[in-house]
């Protein structure tokens, strides 16, 4: 059975730090690139971060500088590590695994980041 489970979203206060992770089972894990989208509520789903198979990392602008996603083949997980937090950096937070050879997608079931004082 194939899962990618998500953890570690919660409330925190703008300026604040959490690290998102993102657990795979019933895969290859280090076949797959990964991604980590948002979205936030009335919004589309938009991407944050993106590490391929040879840990080569890209950034959405507004995240560059402040966030850093990063992997584990070793424990089949992707983390993405948030700082200096702001308010519009909430939303439901989702990891995704693609694996280029085949088009094989998965999503996790998201995890919520609220940053409000």
């Amino acid at each position: 059975q194939v899962q990618f489970v998500e953890s570690g979203g919660g409330l925190v206060q703008p300026g604040g730090s959490l690290r998102l992770s993102c657990a795979a089972s019933g895969v290859i894990f280090s076949r797959y690139a990964m991604r980590w989208y948002r979205q936030a509520p009335g919004k589309q789903r938009e991407l944050v971060a993106h590490i391929t198979s040879g840990d080569t990392t890209t950034y959405a602008d507004p995240v560059k500088g402040r966030f850093t996603i990063s992997r584990n083949n070793a424990k089949n997980t992707v983390y993405l590590q948030m700082n200096s937090l702001k308010a519009e950096d909430t939303a439901v937070y989702y990891c995704n695994a693609l694996w280029l050879v085949t088009m094989r997608e998965f999503w996790g079931q998201g995890t919520q980041v609220t940053v409000s004082s």
